[in-house]
């Protein structure tokens, strides 16, 4: 069972976006490879630290995570924690941590280091991409996989991302001689301090492009389309978001690729309205039926259901059909539908009608008796949410 990510990294659900970098960087130091190398129990606590800061220094993640838990990035949910399998993917996602400063000066420029330069820099990472999704409440109830095609940045296929027009116009940098790194020693009061820093020359690639592909100029990507399927799981909400990992903008010559961010948006329904996990249903019946009973069908989310109004039914009464509501995302619970119960009264009447309504109402029978089984209005409502 994977541990929590706040008590991984030692801060409380509070915590400011500062304080979770700041303690990431401190568990980071502590279990990095090169200060406990062949260490396999300390490069596994690395890795897991890296994947609770990926998700908790992302916004849109962490608001899913304190609310689902790990169960918001399980299958079906569009993505979310990668999981770091690859120490090099962690160096290079987490540029801004293991970056050019004294934390990674001392652990040999944090990009590989001591690892001889084998986790470069590939290019600029592609922007995040979002849509808005527009689900009906019957596609909500069950979960739907939607096909879209996405205008954005994609790989050029002429280069394959490298940005250069053939594989002789990548050649290594004279700079660094392909290490991406460039090392400067400093004489201070200390001594000689040396600092290593990504090669400003190839951007710490280890590579320079002598000639630029011609179909998108070196960049390595083009502006295209793409089709994309997405896996909306049962239950989501308007405003909700999901992501998808690597569905965004390519990145610049095979830089790693934004997410796609996916906001749900919920059509209105012609009779049903959705509140929470319940579904509500507006009922209305002619005063004889609510005087004798009858039966009606009412529509639900998943077709429609029959249900009997008994005799002497009130306006306002609240029936209940258990399980016919919405399912909570990646939850046991599911909601029920309440359908509300609207005696309708007629207002043209004409005069044969108006003098039998005017002969009943002498009748003791037609004169409001509440008893406290009649329950008030508040309470029906209290009741039914309970």
């Amino acid at each position: 069972m994977k541990r929590d990510y706040y008590e991984i990294l030692g801060v409380s659900k509070t915590a400011s976006a500062d304080e979770i970098k700041k303690a990431y960087r401190k568990v980071a130091m502590q279990y990095h490879p090169d200060r406990n190398p062949g260490d396999k129990a300390s490069e596994e606590k690395f890795k897991e630290a890296a994947e609770a800061y990926e998700i908790l220094s992302d916004a849109d993640k962490k608001a899913k995570y304190d609310r689902f838990g790990h169960q918001a990035f399980g299958p079906g949910t569009g993505g979310g924690a990668r999981g770091a399998s690859n120490m090099d993917d962690i160096f290079s996602q987490f540029g801004d941590i293991f970056g050019d400063d004294a934390f990674g000066s001392f652990f040999g420029g944090g990009r590989g280091g001591s690892r001889g330069g084998g986790a470069r820099a590939r290019g600029q990472r592609g922007s995040n991409l979002r849509i808005k999704m527009k689900l009906t409440l019957e596609e909500i109830a069950t979960g739907v996989t939607k096909k879209v095609k996405v205008k954005k940045n994609v790989v050029c296929n002429t280069c394959s991302g490298s940005g250069a027009k053939d594989k002789n116009s990548v050649q290594t940098c004279q700079t660094c001689h392909g290490s991406g790194q460039v090392k400067r020693v400093t004489n201070t009061f200390l001594g000689q301090m040396q600092t290593v820093t990504a090669c400003p020359t190839c951007n710490g690639e280890g590579q320079t492009v002598t000639a630029k592909c011609t179909s998108c100029r070196g960049e390595g990507r083009v502006y295209g389309e793409e089709e994309i399927s997405i896996d909306i799981p049962a239950g989501v909400q308007e405003g909700m978001q999901l992501s998808m990992s690597g569905k965004g903008n390519a990145g610049e010559r095979g830089g790693a690729n934004g997410d796609l961010i996916i906001q749900i948006e919920e059509e209105s329904h012609q009779e049903l309205h959705r509140d929470g996990l319940n579904v509500a249903y507006d009922l209305y019946i002619s005063f004889p039926d609510a005087v004798f009973g009858t039966s009606v069908e009412v529509p639900t989310i998943d077709g429609r259901a029959k249900i009997k109004i008994p005799a002497g039914t009130q306006s306002g009464k609240i029936f209940r059909l258990k399980g016919k509501g919405f399912p909570e995302v990646q939850g046991y619970t599911k909601g029920d539908q309440l359908v509300y119960v609207n005696v309708w009264t007629p207002q043209d009447l004409n005069s044969d009608e108006k003098a039998m309504l005017e002969k009943l109402n002498a009748s003791s029978n037609f004169k409001p008796r509440p008893d406290k089984n009649n329950k008030s209005f508040f309470e029906r409502v209290k009741e039914a949410f309970n």
